[in-house]
């Protein structure tokens, strides 16, 4: 049994399209992500399926990407959910390894590359909180949407300084959540730059039928 067929008998799921430029994939994701919470996961650390959308964000992050020049690798990316960002560069020929905390989202992630044709999509869970010495530094790390609780604003912002190789940067694709300006704080008091880039992305849920990104793009300060 193929990892897509394994999905499709564990969950009820669905197919969203990304088509930007020449490239066009169908992403594979759970039908409902609500129906995924866990009461005792959720009573231990507040944890929720975030994982489990396609957001507005990563669609935003993945046109950056692709209109961007090939960035080095490999690239990091956090929080992946069902990895539309490590799919596109995947399909640049970029070495890529896409991480999340929940271990169903990296199973999406990796038959996504599988159903849309690309290179095997390495893997990795990763807990901000406890990044092993191996993982080693990246010259470039990148975020959709990942700054929705405060801890999360905290967590990242160490991360990124413990990730990003001298000399890398950081993109992390925001629709406005209210952490953004603690993380952009913390970010800048290491003596980080940041830089803003704002876009628009279709968002069904908003009453325009579009939503504000802000693309932030981080760099270290040089030593």
């Amino acid at each position: 049994m193929n990892l897509e067929a394994e999905l499709r008998r564990r969950f009820a799921v669905r197919t969203e399209p990304f088509v930007h430029g020449g490239l066009s994939l169908e992403i594979l994701l759970p039908d409902a992500a609500d129906e995924l919470i866990d009461e005792a996961e959720f009573d231990v650390d507040e944890r929720l399926p975030y994982w489990a959308d396609l957001w507005p964000s990563a669609r935003a992050l993945a046109r950056r990407l692709l209109d961007a020049p090939v960035p080095p690798g490999p690239v990091l990316e956090l929080g992946c959910g069902v990895a539309l960002p490590s799919l596109v560069l995947l399909s640049r020929g970029v070495d890529v390894l896409a991480t999340d905390w929940y271990a169903d989202a990296l199973l999406f992630a990796r038959a996504n590359a599988e159903r849309n044709g690309l290179p095997p999509l390495r893997t990795a869970p990763l807990d901000w909180r406890e990044i092993p010495e191996e993982l080693g530094r990246f010259p470039s790390v990148v975020a959709a949407d990942v700054l929705y609780e405060m801890r999360n604003a905290e967590t990242l912002a160490l991360a990124l300084r413990r990730l990003v190789a001298p000399g890398g940067s950081a993109v992390v694709a925001d629709p406005g959540r209210v952490y953004r300006s603690a993380f952009v704080e913390r970010m800048e008091g290491a003596g980080w730059r940041v830089e803003e880039e704002r876009v628009r992305e279709a968002a069904d849920y908003a009453p325009a039928g579009s939503q504000e990104i802000r693309l932030l793009t981080l760099r270290p300060s040089p030593t």
